[in-house]
């Protein structure tokens, strides 16, 4: 990542540091696909069950810390449909199972409660968190060391 802002910081946005790392993978890169909801993870499920071809789901939460957004049975989907990765502007849980498996997560925290279930949300809509806007289709590239958005793929 220190790279790529070394060489880019001109094109890119770059994340306010307030993500934590979950995955079993600690990195990842891909276009950005999202999905805006606030306690109700209907459509992070139906996205996850897509093929991610190397895209990585974005999900807008509104920062809620009243239940968890994505668990190990929906990082368990990303691995199987092969996205890149998954950032959540909120929480996840099942930490322990999902810090064992070969998927790159970021969240704000984690929570033990799971979310409603009633379809409500948008998918593939620009969202706005960490000072970044995410548009579907731009570029995600993240590590240990923040996340940076870029309108077009960039290459070192």
């Amino acid at each position: 990542m220190t790279d790529l802002c070394d060489e880019f910081s001109d094109k890119l946005q770059i994340a306010e540091p307030m993500f934590t790392d979950f995955g079993g993978t600690l990195d990842f890169a891909g276009p950005i696909s999202t999905v805006k909801c606030f306690e109700d993870n209907s459509l992070v499920r139906s996205a996850l069950e897509e093929p991610g071809e190397g895209r990585v789901l974005v999900v807008d939460g509104g920062a809620s810390d009243r239940c968890a957004l994505l668990g190990d049975n929906l990082a368990q989907l990303a691995i199987d449909n092969e996205w890149a990765g998954i950032l959540v502007y909120g929480c996840i849980r099942d930490s322990a199972e999902i810090s064992q498996m070969g998927v790159a997560v970021k969240a704000l925290n984690a929570h033990p409660k799971k979310s409603n279930k009633k379809n409500q949300g948008e998918r593939d809509v620009p969202v706005r968190f960490a000072g970044v806007s995410f548009m579907p289709g731009d570029w995600i590239y993240a590590d240990l060391d923040g996340v940076v958005v870029s309108a077009s793929e960039l290459e070192l």
